[in-house]
């Protein structure tokens, strides 16, 4: 399991405590789940944190969410890479899940989808507009796992891309699993929960206001870094 992480000291504790209750309930064993904090030139002591839960610490200097998850890739020695944001929180059944769907042969990647940690009007609207794309797409977020070799097939996450590298690795893995009869899943029953530290920031309906700008600024120009994206995703800790 490899998690990004920048200055995350606050809510790192609590997303590692639901991933040590899920290694424990994990049938195949819990010694064969490791946990790497890819620790992204954090100022903080997110570092310090991950290393005294037994975590192994790699830093990664590239100050880019895509860099920082391959940094942890790199440094991972199991067939099958997990991934998950620092400030999530992983359900119980997570590795049980994940291991039913990749033993099946059918995968190329998955994700186990996401609820809100909180629910507001305007979350649950942003939470409505999304769910229309996720069904299209077969493309979902929460924990995203895939195997190493398709990892390294496809070269891992852009780091040419700011944000919204974890829908171009998605893609490029479902275009990587056409040629051998496999798809993107999204197994049932691990649901990760999702920070609604962005709208506790922002608001509870500025997703549906700010994100479509700052996404065709990126479409326009995908490896041009704007200030606006580089404020939401970048400077807020």
């Amino acid at each position: 399991m490899v998690v990004p992480a920048y200055n995350e000291a606050e809510l790192l504790p609590r997303l590692l405590g639901t991933l040590k209750t899920a290694i424990n309930r994990y049938a195949g064993g819990a010694s064969r789940v490791e946990l790497i904090v890819a620790d992204n030139a954090s100022t903080d002591a997110t570092a310090a944190l991950a290393q005294a839960q037994g975590c192994r610490v790699t830093r990664v200097e590239k100050r880019m969410i895509a860099a920082a998850r391959n940094g942890g890739a790199r440094v991972a020695r199991g067939e099958v890479l997990c991934f998950v944001d620092a400030d999530m929180q992983v359900h119980a059944e997570t590795f049980n899940v994940i291991d039913r769907a990749m033993t099946r042969g059918n995968a190329v990647a998955g994700a186990t989808g996401v609820t809100s940690e909180r629910w507001s009007p305007g979350i649950a609207v942003t939470w409505a507009a999304m769910v229309p794309m996720v069904w299209l797409s077969g493309m979902d977020t929460g924990v995203v796992f895939c195997l190493r070799a398709d990892f390294e097939g496809i070269g891992g996450y852009r780091e040419d891309r700011f944000f919204a590298e974890d829908v171009v690795f998605l893609l490029n893995l479902k275009k990587l699993g056409r040629k051998s009869g496999r798809r993107l899943v999204r197994p049932r029953g691990a649901k990760a929960i999702a920070s609604a530290r962005k709208f506790n920031k922002h608001g509870d309906w500025h997703m549906l206001f700010a994100f479509p700008r700052i996404a065709w600024k990126q479409l326009i120009a995908p490896s041009k870094p704007n200030r606006e994206a580089q404020a939401y995703w970048y400077q807020d800790r």
